[in-house]
């Protein structure tokens, strides 16, 4: 399965990893745990995702198949900036082969 990366520059990665887990929770199965700073969330395809709250970043890594690599990273990174409006977060994806996957920016009320 094709591997991609994005490391989100942050204060808070905790906080936010959080708060992602929660939020796509509602619809997927997802965890976190506080004390080792790291989650996960599953889509029903089998396509997965690991968060990773690191000092000063937020480390997300997908495993999906290549046909849903662009989906997954964009469902993951437009619920992050979104939450990091204020914070002006970028998840910009890099896959394990060196290629550029997409890009997330928060771009207002658009």
């Amino acid at each position: 399965m094709p591997r991609s990366l994005a490391h989100v520059t942050t204060d808070r990665p905790g906080r936010y990893a959080k708060q992602l887990a929660s939020h796509l929770g509602r619809k997927l199965t997802t965890a976190w745990d506080d004390e080792s700073g790291v989650g996960s969330v599953e889509f029903p395809d089998g396509a997965k995702a690991e968060l990773r709250a690191e000092p000063g970043v937020l480390v997300m890594t997908v495993d999906a198949s290549a046909e849903r690599l662009d989906g997954v990273e964009d469902v993951l990174g437009r619920h992050l900036v979104r939450f990091g409006a204020k914070d002006e977060l970028v998840a910009a994806w890099r896959r394990e082969d060196g290629t550029e996957g997409t890009t997330q920016r928060f771009a207002g009320d658009a």
